[in-house]
């Protein structure tokens, strides 16, 4: 009975993280030069005990000497053996021994193995640096907005949306991949409109970090019209059930990009109408399929504060950088 008291505490404890201000645990903000720099990991996939996760955690050392981010994303896929606890210690190493914040959605191998979507968020809620969080009465776990403070503190320049992207369908009829709910879709437009109204009617710059891609993904790759730069060499493991995020999104007028992990042989950008759906650069060791030219590495977002406007590029080993392009100046057309 103690047991089950102590679980519900922490559950309790979790959500209630949830409805907490960010300013309250850690201000994200632009700096004196108005930039704002993120790295985003992606399915570091790591296996305790197996040699090859090690690949991972150099390359993630080797891009944060480099880059020096004011912030770092992991977009799902970080656990792939056992014990969880321990392959999440060691996928979050680099950041949290630097004392970066950070933040995570989970993917769809994450909760497989000896450890619940709840039970992983709860194990690194105290890590140094974390901003991973949760919205109570929706679905999935790792649902959470990240604001950006303006350099001065006073205002809210952009915003950084984290959605879970769940894990496998649930319907015997539809098989694949699991998709954002409904509920999680209407959270986000409620968010969007705060945000929007308190910025005097205007939108603020977003942007959308999930695991598993949406279907237009596929739509806007196989496009002609459309601009894609990047490596593609497999179709985007999207589920079969389109819920109207990407519709959501375009109405809203918020978000800039969507930045997903989840294919580990794509990292292509791609605009779709007014969108750019950005893949990371897988992460991960040898533990998984990974036949990407030039090997491991991360994407980088910079953010200007007070334009709607980004660049983003792939660090790769030796500190090689790949696929440079600027948000929407690279993709306008005379």
């Amino acid at each position: 009975m103690m047991k089950k008291i102590k679980t519900l505490c922490g559950v309790l404890a979790l959500l209630c993280v949830g409805m907490m201000p960010v300013s309250a645990q850690n201000v994200l903000k632009f700096n004196a030069d108005k930039k704002f720099k993120i790295v985003q990991f992606t399915d570091v996939h790591w296996v305790p005990g197996d040699s090859a996760s090690e690949e991972a955690a150099e390359r993630m050392n080797e891009v944060l000497d480099v880059e020096k981010p004011d912030l770092v994303i992991y977009t799902g896929d970080l656990v792939f053996g056992k014990p969880a606890s321990e392959a999440l210690s060691k996928a979050l190493e680099p950041v949290v021994s630097r004392r970066l914040p950070f933040a995570v959605t989970w993917g769809n191998h994450d909760d497989e193995q000896d450890m619940t979507r709840i039970e992983l968020l709860e194990y690194i809620k105290d890590m140094p640096g974390n901003l991973t969080s949760t919205t109570a009465g929706i679905s999935g776990v790792t649902n959470y907005v990240l604001p950006l403070k303006s350099e001065d503190g006073k205002k809210d320049a952009a915003v950084l949306y984290v959605f879970d992207s769940n894990a496998y369908s649930s319907l015997k009829q539809v098989k694949g991949y699991d998709w954002i709910k409904p509920d999680q879709i209407n959270w986000y437009v409620e968010s969007s409109v705060g945000y929007t109204e308190r910025n005097g009617g205007k939108p603020l710059p977003s942007l959308a970090f999930f695991h598993i891609p949406f279907p237009e993904y596929n739509e806007a790759a196989q496009d002609e019209n459309a601009l894609l730069i990047g490596t593609r060499k497999e179709k985007a493991c999207a589920p079969l059930i389109n819920t109207g995020l990407y519709a959501a999104m375009l109405n809203a007028g918020d978000i800039m990009a969507t930045f997903v992990g989840h294919d580990h042989v794509n990292d292509y950008v791609v605009d779709w109408k007014g969108i750019l759906l950005c893949y990371g650069r897988f992460t991960g060791g040898n533990t998984v399929y990974h036949d990407i030219p030039g090997g491991n590495g991360a994407r980088v977002i910079e953010l200007t504060q007070g334009v709607r406007s980004f660049k983003t590029w792939e660090r790769l080993e030796g500190g090689k950088i790949i696929n440079e392009v600027n948000y929407p100046s690279d993709f306008q057309r005379e």
